[in-house]
């Protein structure tokens, strides 16, 4: 019995005084996941280290979130005025119109300025350089106190007295000529004539009344006759044209006895020879 037991006691001692030896290549490999690990864990830490205070300091709670009126107030503006200051009185020269109506008025009123201007040079230019009318009858044909301002087949009857019109628009050709319808003193000789542009006026006598004949819209320059001046029934005095308030080249003619205003197509008709 004590010899079983021997060998079994001698075994254990054998082995206890063995050493597990492990080969050198397989230690490295153990060592280098090792060491890898510590390597990602370290970077790591550094990471987080630095970006948790970047982000706490970027990051606001939801109870400081500020609403665009507060804002406002934060950075509104104030000003202050001294007691001493008093307000300017406005004038009205010191702006200008505004309105539709106030610009359409003013629109108008810089175009009768432009139309008043052109006109008043026309007139200046045409003075220093009249026109040439050698080449024109210098008296009407027919006979006796009145005669017809523009020779017969020349016009076309337009519009005539009515509505606010004085006068008969006797529509012809510019620089048709034109003559005086009876004899008499020229009261109005000028290259502008109120609405009438270019136009003349003589006061005469016929079959005893006293009669006003008015010849307006001639051509700049073409007047051959001056205020103060006699003329005699069916003398030249100007030529056909479209100035002052007219649209189309025309005569404009007014007749007039003892002040009264008459229908010029008419008194032509009964007393023109």
């Amino acid at each position: 019995m004590a010899a079983d037991i021997e060998p079994t006691t001698t075994s254990e001692k054998t082995l206890k005084r063995k050493r597990i030896v492990v080969p050198r290549d397989a230690a490295r490999k153990m060592v280098k996941p090792i060491r890898s690990i510590a390597i990602f864990g370290a970077v790591g830490a550094l990471v987080a280290a630095v970006a948790l205070p970047a982000y706490a300091a970027s990051s606001s709670p939801l109870d400081a979130t500020a609403t665009l009126q507060q804002v406002a107030a934060d950075d509104a503006q104030s000003l202050v005025v001294a007691s001493e200051a008093t307000a300017a009185p406005m004038q009205r020269s010191t702006y200008s119109a505004t309105t539709p109506e106030e610009i359409e008025k003013k629109k108008a009123e810089e175009a009768a300025a432009a139309a008043a201007a052109a006109a008043a040079a026309a007139a200046t230019a045409s003075a220093s350089s009249p026109i040439d009318v050698s080449n024109y009858a210098m008296t009407a044909a027919g006979s006796g106190e009145v005669r017809y301002p523009l020779p017969q087949g020349s016009y076309i009857q337009g519009r005539t007295v009515g509505s606010g019109h004085q006068g008969a628009d006797m529509l012809a050709p510019a620089r048709t000529p034109i003559y005086a319808a009876t004899s008499g003193v020229v009261r109005v000789s000028s290259e502008s004539y109120s609405g009438y542009g270019v136009g003349v006026a003589i006061d005469g006598v016929v079959g005893g009344q006293s009669v006003s004949t008015v010849y307006g819209h001639m051509t700049y320059g073409s007047r051959q006759v001056q205020a103060g001046q006699h003329v005699e029934a069916g003398q030249l005095i100007g030529l056909v044209g479209s100035t002052g308030r007219s649209t189309a080249n025309h005569l404009h003619f007014e007749v007039h006895i003892g002040g009264g205003l008459y229908e010029p197509y008419a008194w032509l008709a009964a007393n023109a020879g």
